[in-house]
């Protein structure tokens, strides 16, 4: 399927294009460039802090958000959340690792459950959560990381009421790193999380001890909480009600599956079954799940304590920042300034372990669903598009941390609760009535959080649906732009058509295309007089059939298997099966006049009906103006007229 060469691209054009997203394909993933070694992956615990920086980071801001949303509550709403990320949302990533290995999580395993269109939407709203969930990752940290930089007291008085400038140049200079490589951000986030981890080891024991030493502290909140709530029932009760509040301490399990193929398996691994790559995730995440239970729990005790609940609120000195505010009132500045630094750099450099989701998840679909545009599979092009998207929702949400917490929330409930539901689905087709009955309640009890939430926070479905209109607008654009495009990978054809094109190259290759019907003797015969007598086609002219049959309309590129057949002892028929009509005949046409050296001809009947009604037959069916629409793909993918196969149509 050759086609005339155009002329070379610019030195730009080259630069942004140079290789398709590797990410999650287990190929190179620094600039891109196909040419480069491949990347045989890293130890689990180095991938863990990449997307540690995400999950990890989260310490940054959320006891500050616990304790808003929780208030004295906040170490018990703490517990309840722990309790439902080791006993939820652990098996179920788990499960979702052994069923998805290769990055694209739940939203693949629920891709298979449905087909045609419906499956096509079904996949484009879980990306609009998606999306939602990573870019509101990068713009929520970047806005933490700037709020810490301006809240040091060494800074805060040159950089006041600078946060959008400083947040912006952060997501910028993140969007730098990702258009330079990407493989370097594994060794980065290794530091960065290791020292992240030790500072805040250091100011969790400083803050146990002063809770120790100072045993009023103890006494007051028990005696604040009784008097507030009662008795411990209302306290379990209140805290079940507010931990959907909570839910950003669940951000970390969909960046662990999307960064999936960087795990470096056994050798004896294979692509279909990467069973190192799928245990030492595993330990991955639960190494993960653990360690950040563990300072759960912790900082928001110690912080509830520890801190004047007005200084929580907007505009107090630990909003956005509770264990920073800590650092520096029980350890010193200089330590708090450490301190600071280490959780500017994580809470920036999360944003790197969100962008990789994001390139790792957006061009396994929508390429290949046709609903974005052929550059949308190299990765400049998209790391610029996700920057200048992370700008516009940075000014929506004025780089509020704050603001920017029900959206997050929202991206990262749906995608947990999709992916409890798909691992509900594969234990009962596995036919694991106890594994089916456990993961049944998980998700019942996501489901609940994220309709919680929704109804608490609506605000983040509102931004998740922006995504998905978003998505989706630009996905049925693309679609229609490239609706005449080329669209079939490689055409293979079994020893009997290759028979029958052998032998019709010797003479004027001459085609009909047929829309199967009764396939009877009468059908064929009448429809070569009907041919031959409309094309005015004489002589002893022989033919051969061209049938396609439709199969799923929804998908875009495929390859194309012909099958030869002889039916009535004399007509010759190729049949294939493809999504468009159109596009399968004249990629067998163009595979046809390459193999041959032959330009091939191809006879046509009229389509009845309106055309416009018979181009959405097409647009959403795979078939309806099939003669126009051949010809306009044949004139796309060949440029040259002389060279192009010749559809007749009468």
């Amino acid at each position: 399927m050759a086609a005339t060469p155009h002329p070379p691209p610019g030195r730009l054009h080259t630069w942004l294009l140079k290789g398709l997203s590797d990410l999650g394909k287990g190929g190179n993933q620094g600039s891109g460039d196909p040419s480069e070694a491949q990347d045989e992956g890293r130890p689990w615990y180095r991938v863990m802090c990449l997307t540690g920086v995400d999950y990890f980071s989260t310490l940054g801001y959320q006891p500050g958000i616990a304790a808003l949303a929780a208030g004295l509550l906040s170490p018990i709403a703490t517990i309840v959340l722990v309790l439902v990320t080791l006993g939820g949302a652990l098996p179920v990533y788990r499960r979702v690792a052994e069923e998805s290995p290769h990055g694209q999580g739940s939203i693949a395993m629920l891709e298979r459950l449905l087909s045609f269109w419906k499956g096509k939407l079904f996949v484009l709203t879980l990306l609009g959560f998606a999306a939602t969930d990573f870019l509101i990752t990068i713009t929520l940290s970047a806005a933490d990381a700037s709020t810490h930089l301006i809240e040091n007291p060494h800074l805060n008085s040159a950089l006041h009421d600078q946060q959008m400038l400083i947040t912006l140049i952060l997501i910028a200079l993140l969007g730098a790193v990702f258009l330079k490589g990407f493989l370097e951000a594994i060794g980065v986030a290794f530091v960065l999380v290791g020292v992240y981890l030790a500072l805040n080891a250091v100011v969790v024991v400083s803050g146990l001890w002063h809770v120790i030493t100072e045993g009023h502290v103890v006494t007051d909140w028990v005696t604040a909480l009784t008097a507030e709530h009662g008795n411990v029932f209302v306290m379990i009760g209140l805290a079940l009600i507010v931990f959907p509040k909570l839910a950003l301490g669940l951000s970390g399990f969909e960046t662990g599956v999307a960064v999936m193929p960087h795990v470096k398996g056994d050798p004896g691994d294979t692509e279909e079954i990467p069973t190192g790559r799928i245990r030492d995730t595993k330990k991955l995440l639960t190494t993960a799940a653990v360690i950040m239970s563990c300072f759960l729990i912790t900082t928001s005790f110690i912080t509830t304590l520890l801190i004047p609940a007005p200084e929580f609120k907007e505009g107090g000195q630990a909003n956005g920042r509770a264990l920073a505010y800590l650092a520096h009132a029980y350890l010193g500045n200089t330590f708090g300034t450490v301190y600071d630094i280490s959780t500017i750099l994580i809470l920036w450099f999360a944003g790197a372990s969100a962008m990789a989701g994001l390139l790792n998840l957006m061009p396994r679909y929508l390429p290949r669903y046709g609903m974005a545009p052929h550059w949308a599979g190299a990765v400049r092009p998209m790391v610029i598009i996700f920057t200048l998207v992370a700008f516009l929702v940075t000014w929506i949400f004025n780089a509020s941390v704050d603001a920017q917490g029900g959206a997050y929330a929202t991206g990262v409930l749906v995608l947990i609760s999709s992916a409890a539901i798909a691992v509900t689905i594969a234990a009962h087709r596995a036919g694991q009535r106890r594994w089916f009955i456990g993961f049944t309640v998980i998700a019942v009890v996501f489901l609940y959080t994220t309709v919680l939430n929704i109804i608490e926070r609506p605000d983040g479905v509102k931004i998740g649906a922006c995504f998905i209109a978003g998505i989706m607008i630009l996905s049925f654009v693309s679609r229609l732009t490239r609706a005449f495009e080329l669209r079939v990978i490689n055409v293979t054809l079994d020893p009997l058509a290759e028979r029958f094109v052998r032998d019709i190259a010797s003479r004027k290759i001459r085609l009909i295309a047929n829309e199967p019907d009764r396939r009877d003797l009468a059908e064929y015969r009448d429809k070569i007089e009907q041919i031959r007598a409309d094309n005015d086609v004489t002589g002893p002219e022989d033919f051969v059939f061209v049938e396609v049959t439709v199969t799923d309309p929804s998908e875009f590129e495929a390859a194309l298997t012909v099958h030869g057949e002889v039916l009535h002892q004399r007509y010759r028929v190729l049949t294939l099966e493809s999504s468009s009509i159109s596009n399968a005949l004249a990629a067998l046409l163009l595979h046809i006049r390459d193999t041959t050296d032959r330009i091939p001809h191809i006879y046509f009947e009229w389509t009845e009906g309106n055309p416009f009604a018979n181009f959405l037959r097409f647009f959403l069916f795979g078939q309806g103006e099939v003669a126009p629409v051949t010809r306009e793909v044949l004139r796309e993918a060949e440029p040259d007229s002389d060279r192009r196969p010749k559809v007749h149509t009468a």
